[in-house]
């Protein structure tokens, strides 16, 4: 074990992998190596998550096993959400834990761990003030794509949502540093940057910008040509203006993909989550946006079961979801969390009802998604190349966000990387197939 080595396990969503590859870039510049084992390094980090209360317990449970294998001389951090959350409450759970790092000090790393190294110390509680990013990239990088943060924390105030708790309000970063990303990224060979915010349609608010992420997109663009897509992710219901639907249209690096995530159709239930309650938005800003945009896919996430939810507005979910048709659908039943809004109305729906109504929607939605996915088949597709072996490749197409949708399986080998165009000739519920139209590269 060197004196000078760490590792970082990050938990959680694609947000938390940025913030903890941020992490690694401060270490490696303060003279840290990055090992990628417990028995080697001298500082473990977990980048935690605290969203929900199965996050939660997950977080807590990497932290005991840790824990319970470290070494002498060993130092364990807690960073991230369940930091930020609970604080020295962690250290308390698991005596193990030397240290927490909230979300807003993420850009402390190194001065916490040579704090550490040099004492030895435990139980040491950092705080939750921010500091400024210190020029390190706010970028991870995986394969041929990667995840660019323009904003930390989130000002609305949805009721079930620990969010704002955690991370504070909107900080969205300088439109500068993020073109600059873009370029780096582009500079590396990077084919695809994957937006990521609390609310990505919220960007520049905070700054005094009006529709900011469209100005960013822009500007990005023009930097990054070189970049073949742009997808923009956790779009906030009302955030999606016509100026936005416009660029979306007409520049061809902004993927025609959009993640909406609406949490419900129902206006009661909408109102009781402090929610955008107006559905008939919905309607008309999809209108406009297929109008606009004809090979639009759109993402979204809905929560079953939240308290009080009966069943007609559990039908009207399932009816408003039969009429959409999304290409791509997340589902979350209900987590009651201690601190939010809805902390009062309690979690009345038993996690029987909850089961069975995530299992009806889920069994609709396979449904649309087999009938979107077969409405390709004859169709070509460019499909960016992750991986490949035993004769055949997998890759995604524009309608497929890294890690949370579909694939498209390609039977010939292809290096990874590479973007080709390929015939669909099968579908699934989930993933299409197809062969490749030519050895041309995109």
């Amino acid at each position: 074990m060197n004196e000078n080595t760490f590792q970082i396990v990050s938990l959680g969503c694609a947000k938390n992998t940025v913030d903890a590859d941020s992490m690694a870039q401060l270490l490696t510049a303060a003279g840290y190596q990055h090992v990628d084992s417990q028995r080697r390094a001298k500082v473990i980090i977990v980048n935690t998550c605290g969203f929900m209360t199965s996050a939660t317990e997950e977080s807590y449970a990497e932290l005991a096993k840790l824990a319970s294998r470290k070494k002498k001389g060993q130092i364990l951090i807690a960073a991230g959400c369940l930091a930020e959350r609970y604080g020295e409450g962690v250290t308390t759970r698991i005596p193990g834990v030397d240290a927490v790092l909230g979300t807003r000090r993420w850009v402390d790393i190194a001065g916490l761990v040579l704090e550490l190294t040099k004492a030895e110390a435990a139980g040491i509680h950092v705080g939750t003030t921010g500091g400024e990013e210190t020029g390190v990239k706010r970028v991870t990088v995986q394969g041929a794509s990667a995840y660019l943060k323009i904003a930390d924390g989130c000002s609305r105030q949805c009721a079930f949502c620990a969010i704002p708790l955690i991370k504070g309000p909107t900080v969205s970063r300088p439109m500068e540093s993020i073109v600059s990303e873009a370029v780096f990224l582009q500079q590396r060979g990077v084919r695809e940057i994957v937006l990521l915010a609390q609310n990505t349609t919220d960007y520049g608010l905070d700054l005094g910008l009006k529709n900011g992420l469209v100005q960013l997109l822009r500007k990005m663009t023009a930097a990054a040509p070189g970049v073949d897509w742009l997808r923009i992710m956790y779009a906030f219901p009302g955030g999606v203006t016509d100026e936005l639907i416009e660029v979306m249209a007409t520049n061809k690096q902004i993927v025609p993909y959009i993640d909406l995530p609406l949490q419900h159709a129902h206006p009661d239930v909408l109102r009781r989550m402090g929610r955008p309650a107006d559905i008939d938005w919905v309607y008309r800003t999809l209108e406009k946006m297929h109008k606009a945009i004809p090979d639009l896919a759109i993402r979204s996430t809905f929560i079953i079961g939240y308290p009080d939810e009966t069943e007609s507005e559990f039908q009207y979910l399932l009816d408003f979801i039969g009429e959409i048709r999304f290409d791509k659908l997340g589902t979350f039943k209900f987590s009651f969390e201690k601190g939010t809004p809805a902390e009062t109305l309690g979690d009345p729906i038993s996690d029987i009802i909850k089961e069975e109504r995530l299992k009806r929607l889920m069994e609709k939605q396979q449904q649309i998604s087999l009938e979107r996915n077969r409405s390709f088949i004859g169709r070509d597709l460019k499909v960016l190349v992750e991986g490949s072996g035993d004769g055949i490749s997998i890759g995604r197409s524009y309608r497929d966000a890294p890690e949370v949708d579909g694939l498209v399986i390609v039977k010939r080998q292809i290096p990874s990387g590479e973007m080709i165009q390929v015939h669909i000739d099968d579908a699934m519920v989930y993933d299409l197939r197809g062969s490749p139209v030519s050895n041309v590269k995109t």
